[in-house]
């Protein structure tokens, strides 16, 4: 056991060494940077580049810098002190709720993580496991009390309150809470209404939430457990889906599949068309598979893990092709750009910010780690028309990337939420910071 374990260790130690000795091309630099211009027609051919092993290493925030917006905005601090501000909930009554969670490691999977620099990237190890709660009493805009609402839950991520219930979605549960509007924190237990696959080590542990028009639906992004079903079609059953349940969590059916992590969710304004941010498959190159935001038709089939981008198969799958579902693979609205990890996901529903933004779409991009050249560590807007995409996708809140030679990044933004004054807050995880996004009167 001893001999594996030191072999894994050096194997680690040696892709950790070698990780940074590649070169990289032009175009993965052009890659990086043109956010409007990711090209899917056509799409390179798998592993047209070396897939590498890049994670960027977090420097923080100097003081009195923060990240870059457009002429006419301005970006503050809204709250700072957390442990890994994952995602937002911002209720109707104004209350935001910040999920403070993290995938969590042991063992030997924490010394990779060590070595490889993967740790220091995105704070892997301990999960604070909390939700705290910010209440603005005088609707100035600025919060002015700060509470913990609830605790020793097993990573957090999504929230959502329908009638007289706190929802929140465990890595591996539903969860219902007693809740009435005005609470500051929950101490009562709450009631695990529906298991849900629960995380691994290293991939995709969140849950989001999100709920309908009627208020008669719950729907649970919920990822993939491998990157490409390398553990197992059987073991991936259900996951790489969205689910969708009634609130009292009975009722489960899968809305749509073959979409390996879908995390961000929303509803595109005057319409019922569910929206959804999907972070693609790795490994097979600079320029495989683009992340995307796609309009998610129910019943439909996203390729997940036998095809991407619609009919491309991978090949890894050769030997467990499924071509009915292939055949039937719904091409994403909009890429988003491969390796971006595209996670959060907003339409701008509020009217303080310049007609152009009105009804469009925000995505966080947290970041790569499976490319030469950074991409994504931005968040990106998405125009919208009449409940469409209307053109392509450009920088919004930017200047996370801190060198990109030396893949040193400020931060990584990863939660979205609009704010009732219209202006809209940014979870930068692993910097421990909230910014607010606001117009120039």
């Amino acid at each position: 056991m001893m001999k594996k374990i030191f072999a894994y260790l050096g194997f680690v130690f040696l892709v950790s060494a070698c990780s940074h000795r590649y070169r990289a091309t032009d175009a993965a630099y052009k890659g990086s940077a043109n956010t409007n211009n990711y090209a899917t027609t056509p799409l390179p051919p798998p592993n047209a580049t070396e897939s590498v092993k890049n994670f960027s290493k977090v420097v923080g925030w100097p003081n009195g810098m923060t990240p870059t917006v457009p002429i006419g905005f301005t970006v503050s601090k809204f709250a700072e002190g957390f442990n890994h501000p994952r995602w937002i909930y911002v209720a109707d009554n104004g209350d935001v709720f910040v999920a403070e969670s993290n995938t969590i490691l042991k063992g030997i999977n924490k010394i990779g993580a060590k070595i490889s620099r993967k740790i220091r990237t995105q704070h892997y190890g301990k999960s604070e496991n909390r939700i705290t709660l910010f209440r603005d009493n005088d609707k100035d805009g600025m919060f002015e009390t700060r509470s913990v609402f609830l605790e020793n839950l097993n990573q957090p991520f999504g929230m959502l309150i329908l009638g007289n219930h706190f929802y929140v979605g465990n890595t591996d549960a539903l969860m219902m809470f007693d809740y009435s509007p005005g609470m500051t924190s929950i101490s009562t237990e709450g009631k695990s209404i529906l298991s849900l696959p629960a995380g691994t080590p290293n991939r995709h542990w969140t849950r989001n939430l999100v709920t309908n028009a009627a208020h008669d639906k719950i729907y649970i992004g919920v990822g993939s457990g491998s990157n490409v079903a390398e553990n197992g079609l059987d073991y991936d059953k259900d996951r790489g889906a969205i689910w969708e349940v009634n609130p009292d969590g009975s009722g489960m059916r899968i809305y749509a599949s073959g979409l390996r992590n879908p995390v961000g969710m929303d509803w595109a304004p005057g319409t019922h068309t569910l929206w959804a941010a999907v972070n693609e498959r790795d490994e097979l190159g600079d320029e495989l598979v683009p992340d995307y935001l796609t309009s998610v038709k129910e019943g439909g089939f996203y390729g997940w893990p036998f095809s991407y981008y619609g009919q491309h198969e991978d090949p890894r799958l050769k030997d467990q092709q499924r071509p009915d579902l292939v055949s039937k693979a719904i091409v994403p609205d909009v890429p988003l750009g491969s390796h971006t990890a595209s996670l959060g996901l907003v339409f701008y529903d509020k009217k303080s910010f310049p007609a152009k933004y009105r009804n469009g779409a925000f995505v966080a991009q947290h970041g790569s780690w499976n490319r030469s050249v950074l991409s994504g560590y931005k968040v990106v807007f998405v125009p919208f028309k009449n409940g469409k995409p209307s053109g392509a996708p450009e920088d919004f809140l930017t200047g996370f990337i801190s060198d990109l030679e030396r893949t040193e990044v400020h931060g990584r933004p990863v939660g979205l939420a609009t704010l009732p004054d219209g202006s809209m807050l940014v979870s930068d995880d692993v910097s421990n910071v909230i910014w607010k996004v606001e117009a120039k009167n």
